[in-house]
């Protein structure tokens, strides 16, 4: 290992606490660390390059700022949970100084996944994120209208909360609650489901990986683009959105089994229930 970025969740005290426990683990291995909060993903992104995995200390939402620092590098992640569902994590507080020996010693597997590359075409500004891109209404309870064009033929004009495109990983997020399917982590099509359409076309689509969607923002009133739920920008009437496949993916550092998530879908959203 060059060395381990470490990146906590800044508003849950025990996980800083225990990412300083850490750097001390590492240090005592000979493994040089950094460690910075996953909020501030500017500072995260000036330490990254150089570094051979890092650590995710919170719960998903942690995870989605860490893959966002990371880009264009091709650096593995490992989550430790602290949050609630934890689709992503890997470990938890319990097992995490058990198992990352051996991860630090060339064990587990790789996983990779794709990322959503998304365009605000009046400003040029270009984001890359992992779960999902929402354009939609934002502090108004009114409907927005949503012109959707799937590689440039127009698909329909949602009268809608909004419209969400995802990922496979998204596909646990947003998507999810509003009813939408659930893909294998590892599939590269993309998630079209609009939010709450009102007597309009209400289906979800499934995508190739190769898909480029245009939404564009029709409204009188607010209009906002969101990536994976922490990135904001307000949108005008006429702004448009082009999302696609991003050309980086998020590396995940495993140890579970392969066949992993068949079990962990079906524990995790039974605990979501309970």
């Amino acid at each position: 290992m060059n060395q381990v970025g470490i990146l906590y969740h800044p508003k849950i005290e025990r996980a800083k606490t225990f990412g300083s426990e850490l750097v001390e683990f590492l240090d005592k291995r000979g493994v040089p660390s950094w460690l910075c909060s996953a909020w501030d993903e500017d500072e995260a992104k000036a330490r990254v390059a150089g570094s051979s995995l890092v650590l995710s200390i919170g719960g998903d939402g942690t995870i989605l700022r860490a893959v966002r620092a990371i880009v264009p590098h091709l650096i593995p992640v490992v989550g430790i949970n602290f949050g609630h569902l934890g689709f992503m994590t890997e470990l938890n507080i319990e097992t995490a100084l058990n198992r990352l020996p051996d991860l630090l010693n060339g064990g587990g597997w790789v996983e990779q996944r794709a990322m959503l590359q998304a365009e605000i075409v009046s400003t040029g500004v270009v984001m890359h994120g992992l779960n999902d891109v929402f354009v939609g209404r934002r502090g108004s309870v009114r409907l927005v209208r949503v012109e959707t064009r799937i590689d440039g033929e127009l698909l329909t004009t949602y009268r809608a909360d909004g419209v969400i495109v995802a990922t496979a990983t998204g596909s646990t997020g947003y998507s999810l609650a509003a009813d939408g399917p659930i893909l294998h982590p590892q599939a590269r099509e993309l998630v079209l489901k609009p939010v709450c359409p009102h007597f309009c076309f209400d289906k979800t689509l499934i995508l190739p990986s190769d898909s480029v969607v245009v939404l564009k923002a029709m409204t009188t009133h607010e209009a906002v683009f969101s990536l994976d739920g922490q990135v904001e920008f307000p949108l005008q009437d006429g702004d448009e959105v082009k999302v696609s496949v991003s050309p980086y993916v998020a590396r995940f550092l495993r140890i579970q089994p392969k066949n992993y998530f068949y079990a962990s879908i079906e524990a995790k959203l039974r605990g979501a229930r309970v």
